[in-house]
């Protein structure tokens, strides 16, 4: 899977959010001040050809939407951050987050619960 850039990987999103639309819908979703149509337009296309979004014949124009999910973006995009930053590592990446002054007691302990949930699933599909 390739990369994007800002602008796409903003498109992406609101196509993830939309579901399906025509450009003016997109650019609907995109805060003040909006870019053109015509640039929008391009960098649908663009992802089109990254295969990102496809189409379908709509009533006025082609109706895009994403062909690829937002959890499969998203899961190829954590490996990219794991493999370059954390060596591949859960732990070193889940240490380097923990250290974080930004995080709150409370976040951390619901860290901790969830990571202690899946340490007893884990338990109990091994027994």
């Amino acid at each position: 899977m390739r990369e994007l850039t800002r602008a796409e990987e903003q498109v992406m999103q609101i196509a993830w959010k939309i579901g399906k639309g025509y450009i003016n819908d997109f650019l609907d979703h995109f805060p003040e001040p909006k870019p053109a149509y015509n640039t929008v337009s391009t960098i649908v296309r663009i992802l089109e050809k990254k295969g990102f979004i496809d189409h379908e014949p709509g009533s006025k124009s082609y109706i895009y939407f994403p062909a690829v999910s937002k959890r499969e973006y998203t899961k190829h995009s954590l490996g990219q951050l794991m493999s370059g930053y954390f060596s591949n590592s859960y732990k070193q990446m889940v240490s380097f987050f923990a250290h974080d002054d930004k995080l709150t007691v409370n976040e951390l302990e619901d860290l901790k619960k969830l990571i202690d949930k899946q340490i007893q699933e884990k338990q109990k599909q091994n027994d």
